[in-house]
């Protein structure tokens, strides 16, 4: 029996970091945001019923232009949530899938990293939750580097998501992603200790 454990933190708190860190001890993670692409594909369902709504962000070879959409959705809460609606249930059940072969395979522990697992009550379904952190000025600083974007455009995707606070609260399990990436390998390896002393 495969036990999954989810992956969340804000934008720009470190998870994709901590997610390599994880998958370097040998244990797989899946990327919501990559299943979310194979479900967005031309010819899925999802992609039909994105195209619906928002024929504008699909580009001339088909494919959705995941930058304007994110602009679109983030601008406007019921956006966001039509494009929840949409994308979530067909992400959970690729996610799903992908675990069940997982667990053929013989793992007996794997992490679903996605965003908006507190937010959306989806981290209650796993078989816990840790939850990647970092003071607001370091997670605006790293994605303003990493997306070149403007500073509005990042805190109107900190605002869409819960304070830092909150996912913290509901979680098994914290990291501190703030200071080196050394220190954070420290209790990468600190967790996954417990969490898989857990299993035995």
């Amino acid at each position: 029996m495969i036990k999954v454990i989810g992956l969340s933190g804000g934008i720009g708190s470190g998870k994709s970091t901590v997610a390599q860190m994880i998958r370097e001890q040998g244990i797989p993670v899946l990327d919501a945001d990559v299943v979310a692409r194979q479900v967005t594909q031309p010819g899925q369902a999802a992609h039909k019923d994105i195209a619906a709504a928002w024929p504008e962000v699909v580009g001339a070879d088909g494919r959705i232009d995941r930058k304007m959409l994110a602009g679109i959705v983030f601008a406007d809460s019921e956006s966001r949530r039509r494009l929840e609606a949409i994308t979530h249930p067909r992400i959970r059940a690729e996610a799903a899938a992908q675990t069940a072969t997982l667990a053929a395979a013989g793992h007996r522990l794997a992490f679903l990293e996605a965003a908006l697992l507190v937010e959306t009550g989806s981290y209650r379904d796993l078989d816990g939750l840790l939850v990647v952190t970092a003071d607001d000025d370091t997670r605006i600083d790293r994605v303003l580097r990493r997306d070149g974007c403007r500073r509005e455009d990042v805190l109107a995707r900190m605002a869409a998501q819960l304070p830092m606070q909150e996912k913290t609260r509901v979680a098994d399990y914290v990291i501190d992603n703030s200071s080196s990436l050394e220190d954070t390998a420290e209790q990468v390896l600190r967790r996954l200790q417990q969490i898989l002393a857990s299993l035995s």
